[in-house]
């Protein structure tokens, strides 16, 4: 009991920190990439800025439209809220796993594993949770009483159902790899540089993930959900005090939970980088805490990507965000992913490997070939249609 007790703390607590560094981080480079001084009076480099703009907002007025409906309107942000730390819990945050080890660690005499829960079907859960999050925001558009909110939700749902079919059949090419659902799991089989899932996947799954992870989180550029100069602030534009800091809080949750998540699946997660038998060693620290800095580092360079899209690339218009969603990544994700599958049955058939690779691939670019073409005809059925008019 001590033990889930103390693990649900430093989940929470780590998830709540990296949180509100991770918000003074994107505040402090994107103010460096626009030759400005950014966030520098509260607290050291201005670290605690993000907690005096908590206590702040929790001291404003927290105002609910007259249209409004009263209990989904409050409700709604706790639904965004919650999912991003559920999904925190399935990282593995540390643990040795070199040399064949499993990251189990002994703490008060019990053997346990540096993560709040590791279920077998770990891959799901992250996939089913990151999904239910869009109801929070869908709610608290519908509730608002607004067209703008409403508008946002609504942009929302349809960003989710659009890249949830990309990112699952990404995931699909991982577990293949793998041979289990668990997070844990996939981190032992990763146990090299030449045996991390971006490279034994063919880097694609993981293009593939990082785009469709991109427009779920609704970062730049598929922020359309939250898009200024169209829809004033999106679905949070009724919300004030502290009910705003907790939407807010759940999307920079979110990034850093998919980023972590990206880390786990394609980069070994807590595995030291090594090449071969040559491992990368981090002095001074124990080989139980190493995996933490090695995932720390990892992550760091998503968290670090994420902003620099941010500061660099403009937003999509809604019709390409969804024509990228359906044409490309969903056709591009179920092609490689039966590309995988069909490698993988011919090794376990004995088959020539190069023989079944290019039949796959000719039969891949015929169906693409195809499918382009339904896509050229459609469209110009429907600008034939609207001339009509």
């Amino acid at each position: 009991m001590l033990i889930v007790i103390l693990k649900v703390l430093v989940v929470f607590v780590t998830g709540l920190v990296a949180t509100m560094l991770m918000v003074w981080f994107e505040r402090k480079v994107v103010a460096g990439m626009g030759n400005r001084i950014g966030p520098n009076k509260a607290g050291p480099f201005g670290l605690l800025q993000t907690l005096a703009d908590g206590i702040k907002l929790f001291f404003k007025e927290d105002l609910v439209p007259d249209r409004a409906d009263p209990f989904v309107f409050k409700i709604a942000p706790f639904l965004s809220f919650v999912p991003a730390f559920l999904s925190f819990a399935i990282i593995p945050l540390g643990g040795d796993f070199r040399d064949g080890n499993n990251g189990i660690v002994t703490w008060f005499g019990q053997e346990t594993r540096i993560q709040l829960a590791d279920p077998s079907v770990g891959v799901l859960f992250a996939l089913a949770i990151s999904a239910i999050a869009v109801y929070g925001i869908m709610l608290a558009g519908w509730s608002s009483g607004s067209k703008y909110p409403l508008l946002g939700s609504v942009r929302a749902s349809a960003q989710m159902v659009s890249y949830e079919a990309a990112l699952g059949l990404s995931l699909g090419a991982v577990i293949l790899v793998s041979n289990t659902f668990s997070t844990s799991g996939i981190v032992e089989s990763q146990s090299s540089i030449g045996n991390w899932n971006v490279v034994s996947t063919g880097v694609v799954p993981f293009i593939i993930f990082f785009i469709a992870a991109t427009a779920e989180l609704n970062r730049p550029p598929f922020d359309l959900v939250e898009a200024e100069q169209e829809l004033v602030g999106g679905f949070n534009t009724e919300y004030s005090s502290i009910r705003f800091s907790l939407f807010f809080l759940a999307e920079f949750m979110n990034t850093v939970t998919m980023s972590a998540l990206m880390v786990t699946l394609f980069f070994g997660g807590p595995q030291p980088i090594a090449f071969g038998n040559t491992v990368l060693d981090i002095p001074l620290i124990p080989n139980d805490f190493e995996g933490s800095v090695w995932l720390l580092l990892k992550t760091l360079v998503f968290l670090y990507t994420y902003v620099w899209l941010r500061a660099t690339l403009p937003r999509f218009r809604y019709d390409q965000l969804m024509n990228f969603g359906w044409k490309v990544l969903i056709p591009a994700s179920l092609g490689w992913f039966m590309l995988l599958s069909a490698q993988r049955l011919g090794r376990n058939e004995g088959w020539n490997t190069i023989v079944v690779t290019g039949v796959s691939v000719f039969v891949l670019v015929v169906c693409y070939a195809l499918l382009q073409r339904s896509f050229s005809v459609s469209a110009k059925q429907r600008e034939t249609e609207g001339s009509m008019f």
